[in-house]
């Protein structure tokens, strides 16, 4: 495929679709690192081989893969035309998204109770590590938040149909690949000790 032809509405979405791609692209390789370390770093005298993740974890990865879902059930009513559904689908994401992040934060909560801190005398690299990840991924969830609010606006102004929906895909592109990094991560720190 010729990615010159086309309208300039057409070569503009591709740009755009193609830009998130690399930006995805990038993230995935920061992880990789992230998680590379940590295996590499696993085999220090000082690691915590008997550690495992707090319930909140579990909580969390449940409700950031039912946001995935709420999110596909608001792209499927914009389809087909249904603004109440759509809003209802794209305001339920948003709340599942905040509870991602509150749950994220009470496992931080759980940890610390469990006498690990992320610097100090009672932290260590294990828990760094485990702080590190978690942390770097939510501030992506609240960038996908930020995606999802402008989402919401733009479907409010009535920006999107079922024939021009580029924001809407892009965002959905978006949220879905953190939901699935976040799966990723979790059953990495759950397996990898």
């Amino acid at each position: 495929m010729d990615l010159t032809q086309g309208t300039q509405e057409e070569k503009n979405s591709r740009a755009k679709k193609m830009m998130l791609w690399f930006g995805i692209i990038s993230l995935i390789m920061s992880f990789a690192g992230w998680t590379s370390a940590f295996v590499v770093s696993s085999s220090r005298p000082d690691w915590l081989k008997d550690f495992v993740l707090p319930n909140a974890f579990i909580i969390s990865t449940v409700v950031i893969v039912l946001s995935s879902v709420s999110f596909i059930l608001a792209k499927q009513a914009l389809k087909k035309g249904n603004n109440k559904a759509t809003s209802l689908w794209l305001f339920i994401t948003l709340i599942l998204g905040v509870v991602f992040i509150l749950n994220q934060f009470s496992g931080f909560q759980q940890i610390i109770d469990l006498g690990y801190n992320f610097t100090g005398p009672t932290s260590n690299v294990t828990m760094s590590y485990i702080y590190l990840i978690a942390v770097v991924h939510i501030l992506h969830v609240v960038v996908g938040l930020i995606c999802l609010l402008v989402v919401i606006y733009n479907h409010f102004k009535q920006k999107y149909n079922a024939t021009k929906m580029l924001g809407f895909e892009l965002a959905a592109t978006f949220w879905h690949f953190i939901d699935i990094l976040w799966v990723y991560l979790f059953l990495f720190l759950y397996f990898v000790r």
